[in-house]
């Protein structure tokens, strides 16, 4: 599918009900397949990093150099466009002067002016009693507030286990989302943050994301994030 083809309206409402909202089908099981097989290739990748060696968890990813797979660059083009708007609204309930522009291209120009000129984009490898802590993806100064993991491998085939988390903390307590995802669904999510509907008007609450521990067999995922890093 491409991203005309999901309702965006029905997006927005999922975004702002619960900061989590999927794409069913984003990629084809080959797309995923095609994907994955990227990952013993590290002249596709500018660094990796063991989890366990930092206390994220246990796994690994590694993080896409520039150019982008051409798949993924034109994915996260555009995604960026349909959620701009709604990134915009967030920020106007939160009273947050950012304004995102309407493409990606001059999103990241204010990134590199600002010395975020590293890519984001990265695919994650988990294996039996991986999992990933829960944590925010900042990287710098500008951040766009809604990200996107799509799930490269079949779950109860790949693997077991290893379900997308999401929590949410407010005033009135946390909150936790187990997201369902297939192969090849996407999860478009809030990086740090969401406006609430509270008793005097929006609120912030904090969302954190994570992955829970993996059972068994093999887990890829590829995140787009839409800055870049110092």
């Amino acid at each position: 599918m491409t991203a005309a083809d999901y309702d965006w309206a029905s997006v927005e409402h999922a975004l702002d009900g619960r900061g989590n909202a999927v794409l069913p089908g984003l990629l084809t099981p080959a797309q995923c397949r095609g994907l994955a097989a990227l990952y013993p290739d590290d002249t596709r990748f500018r660094s990796r990093i063991v989890m366990a060696r930092h206390g994220f968890g246990r796994g690994e990813y590694k993080y896409f150099t520039y150019p982008l797979p051409p798949l993924l660059e034109r994915l996260r083009h555009a995604l960026y466009a349909r959620l701009a708007p709604m990134a915009n609204r967030w920020n106007q309930l939160l009273r947050t002067d950012t304004r995102y522009p309407a493409e990606l291209d001059a999103f990241l120009q204010r990134c590199h002016r600002a010395g975020q000129t590293r890519a984001t984009p990265l695919m994650l490898q988990y294996g039996a009693g991986d999992y990933n802590c829960l944590h925010q993806d900042l990287y710098g100064d500008h951040v766009f507030p809604l990200q996107v993991a799509i799930l490269l491998s079949e779950p109860g085939k790949d693997f077991t286990g290893g379900e997308f988390i999401m929590t949410e903390l407010a005033a009135k307590g946390q909150r936790a989302d187990v997201v369902a995802l297939n192969q090849g669904d996407a999860v478009v999510f809030a990086v740090h943050q969401r406006p609430a509907a509270g008793p005097r008007g929006p609120r912030k609450v904090a969302m954190r994301h994570g992955v829970s521990r993996v059972h068994s067999g093999r887990r890829h995922t590829v995140g787009l994030i839409f800055h870049d890093a110092k």
